[in-house]
Formats: C-alpha cells, sequence, structure tokens
C-alpha cells in the first residue's frame, strides 16, 4: 500500500437515490473535501467520498458507484449515508435494490447512516425493525405507520446505535457530517470546519469523553452477527454461552475471536454499548437513573452507577448537569 493510500481516513459513500436531496449529497461531499484541508501538515490524510445510483435493467438490480473523489482500490465502505428526500414520505417510490443494496453493506461491515426522510430508504432495508431511530418530525408519524416495527423518537436530532446512525431535519446533513468529520479526524478539525462553513458544531460533540466507536470492519462474519445482535437488543441478557452460540462457536474460541476482532471482551463490549445507550438518554429525557437502568439492560442500580463512572467519568446525574438539555434536566 503506498503512502498517499495510508492517509486515507474512510471511505463514505452517498446514496443517491430517486429525487433525494442534491444539495445534502454535494454539501457532505465539499464537506469532508474542506475538513481535509484542514487537517495537519502535507501529505494530509483525506476522505474518499463516493457517489453511488440505484440502477435496474430487464434481468437485475444494482447499484452502482458513479462518482468517487479518489480513483483508486477498491472499495471499502466504512460509512453510507442515505440522504434527506425532496419528495414527501407518500410521494417517495419503493427503493427494494437500494434496501438490499444497504443490508449488503451493513453484512459487510459499513456504518449506515440516513438523514431525514432518508430513514424510509434505510426501513426497506430491515435494518432497523426492532431499533429506535429519528427522522424530521413532520415525518415520524408517516414513518410509524408504513414501518409500525421501528420506533421512532422524532425528539432527537441524532441517534447513534453504532453500526446505525440516524439525523432528524432536512439539513442535519451539517451534523452528521461534521460527527463523522470529528471522529475521523479529531475535534480540532471538526471546529475548524464548522467555522469555515460558519454553522453549529453538534452539541454533542464537544465532550470531553471519549465516545464508544464498535469496529467493525474486522473481516470476521461470525463475530460482525453478534456485535449487530448486541446493539439491537441492548436490553437483553448477553452471557458469553449464548453469544458463543449465535457465533457457533466454542465458549474458549469465541472468546478468542471475539477479543481479537473488537478490541474488547465481550462483556466490555456489552458494557460499552448499553453506558453509550444510556449517555444518549440521560442527555435527551428526563428519566431517572432507575428507569435508565431498567432500560439499558442492568437490574441493579448501583452497579449501572459504578460501570457508568468508570467509563464516562461521571456519576449518572452529574452527566447529565453538565451535557443533558435543560428542560429535562431533574
Amino acid at each position: 500500500m503506498t503512502n498517499q493510500q495510508d492517509r486515507c481516513l474512510a471511505e463514505i459513500a452517498l446514496l443517491m437515490y430517486p429525487e433525494s436531496q442534491l444539495a445534502a449529497v454535494h454539501g457532505l461531499t465539499d464537506l469532508f473535501r474542506i475538513a481535509s484541508e484542514w487537517v495537519g501538515d502535507d501529505p494530509k490524510p483525506w476522505i474518499r467520498v463516493t457517489h453511488w445510483v440505484p440502477q435496474e435493467d430487464e434481468t437485475e438490480a444494482s447499484v452502482t458507484c458513479i462518482w468517487d473523489s479518489h480513483p483508486g482500490p477498491q472499495h471499502q465502505l466504512d460509512y453510507v449515508i442515505v440522504p434527506p428526500s425532496i419528495a414527501m414520505p407518500e410521494k417517495m417510490q419503493s427503493m427494494p435494490e437500494a434496501g438490499k443494496w444497504l443490508k449488503d453493506q451493513h453484512g459487510r461491515g459499513s456504518r449506515i447512516c440516513s438523514v431525514c426522510a432518508g430513514a424510509f430508504v434505510l426501513a426497506e432495508s430491515g435494518l432497523i425493525d426492532g431499533r429506535t431511530v429519528t427522522t424530521h418530525w413532520a415525518f415520524a408519524q408517516a414513518l410509524s405507520s408504513k414501518f409500525p416495527q421501528i420506533d421512532v423518537a422524532d425528539q432527537h436530532m441524532v441517534l447513534d446505535d453504532g453500526d446505525i446512525i440516524t439525523a432528524g431535519g432536512i439539513l442535519a446533513w451539517t451534523d452528521l457530517g461534521l460527527t463523522l468529520v470529528e471522529r475521523l479526524m479529531g475535534p480540532s478539525a471538526m471546529l475548524a470546519t464548522a467555522r469555515f462553513l460558519l454553522i453549529d458544531p453538534p452539541r454533542q460533540l464537544q465532550r470531553p469523553f471519549r465516545q464508544f466507536i464498535p469496529k467493525f470492519h474486522h473481516g470476521d462474519e461470525s463475530v460482525l452477527q453478534v456485535q449487530h445482535h448486541i446493539h439491537a437488543h441492548v436490553a437483553e441478557p448477553h452471557n458469553l454461552t449464548d453469544l458463543a452460540d449465535l457465533a457457533g462457536m466454542g465458549g474458549r474460541t469465541f472468546l478468542r475471536r471475539f477479543s481479537k476482532a473488537t478490541g474488547l471482551k465481550p462483556t466490555e463490549y456489552v458494557q460499552n454499548v448499553r453506558i453509550s445507550k444510556a449517555r444518549e438518554i440521560l442527555e435527551l429525557t428526563g428519566k431517572t437513573v432507575d428507569q435508565i437502568t431498567w432500560e439499558v439492560g442492568y437490574s441493579d442500580p448501583a452497579a449501572f452507577r459504578k460501570v457508568f463512572q468508570r467509563l464516562t467519568g461521571l456519576a449518572p446525574n452529574a452527566y447529565r448537569q453538565r451535557f443533558g438539555i435543560g428542560e429535562n434536566q431533574v
């Protein structure tokens, strides 16, 4: 691999489905390029951005790359973003080929993101069945009616489940874009990009605590299946035997392969997923610590508080006082 290729931080794919918002597609493309201009000395790290379009012929449906910011080796899609639609939800056409492609990329380790009405396209993949997602407040009822198996939390701007990230309003692509810049390049590059574009940085990114960013591009499909199960069923019990059975392995083999792929033991991974969800609930709701304890899969509030403080550096109530939305603080 060349030095230039080593400087590629990630490939981000933008899905240009029929009547998707081109302002978001090209705006995100420009945002990621601008971010690259603000990072470090030459040679600068960069983000590879690609545009993909669903295509159909008489025999099959496919999704094809039509533009590449850095043409080169084969694609490895670290993130796939489904942008907003300029069509109202009731006028959006069904896109099963796009949904299948999203599911395929997710199965290969891509993190899938949607903005605003892009959640309707994401929903066709089946990936958010049983998940809590956000979309534009005006579209929440339509999304719930069309896909009743999805829990729609339209009061949230961004919801991050690790492998699935959904954003609300039609201009929330800026929040999502800056979120990814911060993850890939750090807070300084994110803030410099926001200042240059004269936009506010996402509120949740100005945290002094490191966010849990799970590893999905490790190539172990059995472990990836277990990760997806944990994220989709955060509150359920996850003992080592059951997770090993899900992966089709013995306990010792599973423990070794999971730790190698993710960098964490299964118990540590589950704790990080649960505490990430708890942080989100503390920030955005007024639920009590005891309620949150049960919601994220703990039965003992004292044990929850202990794990929370170990992973975040703050007790739950102190965390809420510092990062919670004012009207929801208790």
